[in-house]
Parts: structure tokens; sequence; C-alpha cells
């Protein structure tokens, strides 16, 4: 529930809690910031990590910001990227949105704190660091510091074309919003000291989209030593999430990310993949850009047009499966799913869905055991295992079979207020306030006891992960690592509890994996 109607409440409650004298001033390595104070945190909001990415910069490698002279105000969430709106959400949108938020302790304690920094979802068009869900100051309480950022969605983020491929040609290309990624958490090695950060203790941490992102940059050479943990959220790992595509045009003569990009500029009128034809993709509004690009629109055919992240051969070398599997060296891992994931099967019967699988009878049995269930959700149930919940077990047992400590859990809650309501479990996205201890702005009234020991547990595993590199801690439930004996995960229940044991899913998981191409 991303109750982004919230937002002009939330921030009228910050601003609220600001000192009437002047807020604490902490010099980044472009010139000073003033944030704001509460009575326990410290925000510092909106500072530029790069320079705005337009006119000539659109489409190119972010840029360092330019630096200032004063104090710059950092007391309010800048603009997130462009992207399309529905009226629920009224907070600013922009071109030049590449800012970063940071939040503290209000006290100071001795020795350089651990950092999380967060990469929202959004399926690569939509969200930003404006969801008050993720506020950063239930991890600052606990002595941590968080970080959220925007970076560049749709089109403006992710696009090819054969007159950009030409340009600077010493460029990484395509993947310009998981560029900005890297130029935020640059921006964090940087300056997160001055903020009482350890820059050798920072946690990337993302969902869907952003934890998938998270997993690309995990295997990544260009941002190696940028992080030494990394917390995963239904980030798939194993098939991209949309169907991701070369840069260029393949052997084969598959769709790459330049032929997707020359559709878009004919449907716009401008015909030619010369430098002329870049300039006037250029000279176009960011809105003409994002074209009305959403995630209802990826689904009913808008990967002719868009293809999100593509394997360039630089940022991106690989599926991050192969690519952690090749990765000079693992770092600790926390890693799963929610009981009632995104799941996008698209068979037109019960037996396509079941003949995609090696052995179709037992896939029938373990999907379909009394030959009752709907198509929609044998659908859904096939696709969010292939998706999202068998990738994270082998993302899991890769890094564990690395020598290196992996967590996986799988989140089952479903908030008070909404039970009674068709929700088939606790449903995609549905982990993320819980993880920021933030629930009270996703569900404003109907929370009870049980609700609140829901968020105690799993917001406490993830702060003790990013903390000390592992989830336990005093007063939590053991969690012992994934990939040894019994291949554990940590089950987050409908009760509120939390247990850990061998996978109940384990038959469909097999047979999921089994089914994988090039397994």
């Amino acid at each position: 529930m991303k109750a982004y109607w919230l937002l002009p409440a939330a921030l009228a409650l910050v601003a609220a809690a600001a000192p009437d004298g002047p807020g604490p001033v902490v010099a980044t390595d472009t010139g000073r910031v003033r944030g704001i104070a509460s009575e326990r945190t410290e925000a510092f909001l909106a500072i530029p990590y790069a320079a705005p990415p337009v006119g000539a910069l659109r489409w190119r490698p972010p840029q360092r910001a330019a630096r200032w002279s004063g104090v710059r105000d950092a007391g309010a969430i800048g603009p997130d990227c462009v992207q399309a709106r529905d009226a629920g959400n009224p907070h600013a949108m922009a071109e030049d949105c590449l800012s970063i938020n940071v939040w503290r302790p209000a006290s100071r304690r001795a020795g350089a704190l651990a950092v999380v920094v967060w990469i929202h979802g959004g399926g690569y068009v939509a969200g930003g660091s404006s969801d008050p869900q993720t506020d950063g100051a239930a991890f600052a309480r606990d002595g941590i510091i968080a970080v959220t950022f925007n970076y560049r969605l749709g089109r403006l983020g992710f696009f090819g074309f054969p007159a950009l491929s030409a340009e600077y040609p010493r460029e990484a290309k395509g993947n310009y919003g998981l560029l900005d990624q890297i130029a935020a958490l640059q921006w964090v090695k940087r300056n997160i000291a001055s903020f009482g950060g350890d820059p050798r203790r920072v946690t990337v941490m993302g969902e869907s989209a952003g934890g998938e992102s998270v997993l690309m940059l995990a295997g990544s050479p260009m941002a190696h030593g940028l992080f030494a943990r990394a917390i995963v959220q239904s980030g798939g790992g194993a098939a991209p999430l949309l169907g991701r595509r070369l840069l260029r045009e393949d052997a084969a003569g598959g769709v790459s990310a330049e032929k997707a990009g020359l559709a878009f500029a004919r449907s716009t009128g401008i015909e030619g993949e010369d430098a002329a034809a870049l300039a006037r993709l250029r000279a176009l509004p960011a809105a003409r850009i994002n074209d009305g690009l959403s995630m209802v629109s990826l689904v009913f055919g808008g990967l002719a047009r868009f293809t999100g992240p593509v394997e360039d051969g630089r940022l991106v070398t690989a599926q991050p499966d192969r690519a952690l599997r090749a990765r000079r060296g693992a770092i600790p891992l926390l890693i799963g799913t929610t009981d009632a994931d995104l799941g996008l099967g698209r068979a037109r019967t019960k037996d396509e869905a079941f003949a995609a699988f090696g052995d179709p009878a037992a896939a029938r049995g373990a999907y379909d055991p009394e030959a009752q269930a709907q198509l929609a959700a044998v659908n859904t149930l096939i696709g969010a295992d292939r998706t999202m919940t068998e990738p994270a077990r082998r993302i899991a047992r890769i890094t564990a079979g690395r020598g290196v400590p992996a967590w996986r859990f799988r989140f089952g809650y479903v908030a008070t207020p909404i039970r009674g309501k068709p929700v088939p479990g606790a449903e995609h996205a549905s982990d993320v306030a819980y993880a920021f201890g933030t629930i009270d702005r996703a569900y404003p009234s109907g929370l009870t006891p049980q609700d609140a020991e829901a968020q105690r547990l799993f917001h406490g595993y993830f702060a003790q992960f990013v903390k000390t590199g592992d989830p336990n801690g005093a007063g939590l439930p053991h969690w012992p690592r994934a990939g040894g004996a019994g291949d554990p995960l940590m089950v987050f229940r409908k009760d509120a509890t939390a247990s850990a044991g061998a996978d109940p899913w384990k038959t469909r998981l097999d047979l999921t994996a089994g089914a994988a191409p090039g397994r």
C-alpha cells in the first residue's frame, strides 16, 4: 500500500519538528548543507549528488554536481524523477531529480556508524525517495545512517539509440538509471563520514526493481568496492524482471535497446538514427519522452519501445545469478520474497502451464493437487516462483556456496487493516514498510499490537544485519544461514511470529529450478 496521499502531512510533521534556530550543518564535497532536527534524528534532504541530467546531459552518465557557496537548505524532499502519476501522489516531478537524502541519530556517538542505502522499486518506471514508507528515521533511531535517493526512470533512465552508441565511445551506454545508482554510492563513499557514517560498512538494500538493481550492482565490476553487504527484497535474479535485452542487435537479430529506441523515435515523428535525430530527441519535453510509460503499460506491450536495464557488457555483463557466480568476491546477503509475490504467468490453459515443466504431472500435483485451482491462481503461483521465489533461493545458494554468509526469508504477514479483503497473502512490496519501521505511514488507522510486533521482528533483523553483517541479535529468534543443513529460511508468519526451518515450498521450487532455461 503506497499511501502517497500521506506525504503532505508527513512533511508537515517533519517541518514542525524542526527547531526554531538553525538546523544542523554538514560539509559535503560540493558545499555545506543545513538539515532539520527532531528529538532523536536529523535529516538532510535533497542534496544534489550529480549535475542535472538535462539538455546535452540527457542520456549521458551522471556528471559531478557543481559546488555552491554558503549553506544550502536541505529541509525538504526534492522532486521525484519524471514518471506517469495518478492524482493520489501530489509530489513534484522533474528531469532535474538526482538528489540524495540522509538521516542520522541526533545524539553523537563514539565511532562511525553503519550505513544503509535504499534503492527504490517501481519497475524502472516509477517510484522515488518521496515515498513516506521509506523515511529513514527508524533506522537512524537504531544508530544507523540511512540514505535514499532518486535515479532516472523510464526512457530517461534506460534508452538505446544508434547515435547514442556512437557518441562518447568510452562512456557506458543505455543503463543511465543504474549509472545514477553507482554515482549515488560513490557520493556516499566520499561524503558519508562527514555525517558520522562508516564508508566501509555500507549495506545496499532494494525491493523489486530496486532489489534487482542491488543484484546487478553486486555482480558489476563498475560497482566493485562501493558496498560491503546487500539486502534484496523480491528482486528476482535469474530471469530479468523486464525481459532485459542487449544494448545492440545480436547476431540472431533479436530485439535490442537500440531497436526499441528507434521504434520510440518513430512514434514521435522522428526518423533516422543519426546525430540530428538524437538532437531532436534531446529537445523533446521530458513528459513526451516518458509518454505515459508505467508498470501497467509495460504489461500491455510497452516493452516494444522500452527495455529497462540492458546487458551492455560493461555495467551489466550477465544475468545476476551468472554475474554473481563470476564476481571476484561475494558479499554477505539477506534475501527473500513475500508469500503472495508478483507472478505474471500467461499460460492460456492449466495444461499449458504445467507443460512448461520437465515433469508436468509432478507440477500439476504441486500446484493444483485437488484439480480445483483457477487458471489465474496457477499462473500467479508459477509466475511468482519462477520470477521471485526460486531465484531468491538460487542467489542465496550461490552466495553460501562461495563461503560467504547468506540468510533467506519469506514474509507472510498481512496488516490488520486489510485483513478480510481479497488478498491472497503478503503481496509484492508489502514488506517494505515493515523493513523501514513505517507501517503507520502505510496504514494510518486500524493497526494493532500484533502489527507492531511483526514490524519489530522484521525491522529488527534488518537493522541488525546492517550493523553487524548478521541479522541475529538479542530478542530475535535465531535465524540460521541459508545453504547449510536443510537449507533453512526464516518465515515471517501471519500471527506475527518468525521461525526458521526447511522450506515447505521446496518441491515447487525444485520443479521450477529444473524447468529454468540453461539449468
